[in-house]
């Protein structure tokens, strides 16, 4: 495979309208070309989210995951991505959603438990937690990005008919934030205590100092998840923003899972770095953390710490029976050389602070 040629795990993430969303960016795939003026770099990273849904949309049609909600958030026909896009979609999903899944198992569902996805965009995970056969309860699930995305996400919800037994209509708890309660099938216009909170804001006006989001429930323990976000932020940005957080918990159990490139000056990692900068798109944090040790150590420093490259789960947490299953979706991948490379260059990193949240999670999917 040539450099040219070289795909991004980057567009791998879920969810998308027409716009970007999760202001985290996600892969350099929505630069825009030709004459006129070159996009700002929040504009370029709030664009990226059309492709991601694509990508997603592809694994969900060919039966790499199973997502009602993926066409929801995608417009215009649906595009077949390459078989290696479509295993790394696979292999990055399927192993946050064990980590969430773990976090779950391992707090008490007769107690208020949250989640809060940092550049959410129109991501899904939220809608596929509260219609899971698990019947999850007690989940204040938030969802932070730009203004304008959370905008367009709460009027997605409002006015899909489809989605009006899943979630109740957004109630505007301010000019930017919306919540949602899920309903149940049994009963659909009755919430359960399920919530979905929408926070139309700027992650990087987030510091130490900053007011508590609305609904966040300080004692309650939380989950972190950042696919692809902080890595757009500067170092420094990064850490304030966590340490808002851990300054709003007085949980005993705060957990955190992100999902970033890596391996930023291998001659792989060039191409890659070289890509995303001729569309406008720096990830500041890559230089600074560009191997899984500085990951974990970066983590270790807050009191998180644990990782595992996409390829290390692929051969590690996928059961011999579901790789042989994804690979008889398309024939198997031919390019195994490829996908080791490109999977190698990607990282899920998880850990804890306190509590009993262990998260050394290797189970196979």
């Amino acid at each position: 495979m040539s450099a040219p040629s070289i795909p991004n795990l980057l567009s791998l993430r879920s969810g998308a309208a027409g716009g970007r969303g999760r202001g985290r960016g996600g892969s350099a795939r929505s630069g825009r070309s030709g004459p006129g003026p070159r996009p700002s770099h929040d504009a370029t990273i709030q664009g990226t989210d059309t492709d991601a849904a694509v990508s997603r949309l592809s694994a969900v049609e060919l039966g790499y995951l199973s997502d009602p909600f993926a066409r929801l958030f995608v417009q215009g026909p649906a595009t077949r991505r390459l078989p290696i896009i479509n295993r790394g979609t696979y292999t990055r999903t399927t192993a946050i959603d064990t980590l969430v899944d773990h976090f779950l198992a391992t707090t008490s569902p007769d107690e208020p438990r949250q989640i809060v996805s940092l550049g959410a965009g129109t991501d899904t995970r939220c809608l596929r937690l509260f219609t899971s056969p698990a019947n999850h309860r007690n989940i204040a699930y938030h969802e932070i990005d730009f203004p304008t995305i959370m905008a367009r996400k709460q009027t997605i919800i409002a006015t899909t008919p489809s989605l009006q037994t899943t979630l109740s209509t957004p109630s505007p708890l301010s000019p930017t934030t919306w919540q949602s309660h899920s309903l149940t099938p049994e009963q659909p216009t009755s919430p359960n205590n399920n919530t979905l909170t929408l926070h139309g804001l700027d992650l990087r006006t987030l510091t130490p100092s900053s007011p508590t989001l609305p609904t966040f429930l300080p004692t309650a323990p939380t989950l972190l998840l950042s696919e692809c976000c902080l890595c757009y932020l500067p170092p420094q940005t990064t850490t304030s923003l966590l340490h808002h957080f851990t300054m709003s918990s007085s949980s005993s159990l705060l957990s955190l899972v992100l999902y970033e490139p890596i391996l930023p000056h291998d001659s792989f990692g060039k191409t890659m770095v070289s890509n995303l900068a001729a569309r406008g798109i720096a990830m500041p944090t890559l230089d600074v953390y560009p191997t899984a040790a500085d990951q974990e150590r970066r983590l270790r420093e807050a009191g998180f710490v644990r990782s595992e490259s996409v390829d290390g789960i692929w051969e590690g947490w996928v059961s011999e029976a579901e790789k042989e299953r994804v690979d008889g979706l398309e024939g198997g991948l031919d390019e195994v050389e490829e996908w080791r490379l490109l999977a190698g260059h990607y990282i899920v990193a998880w850990g804890w602070r306190g509590g009993k949240g262990d998260l050394d999670v290797r189970i196979a999917c």
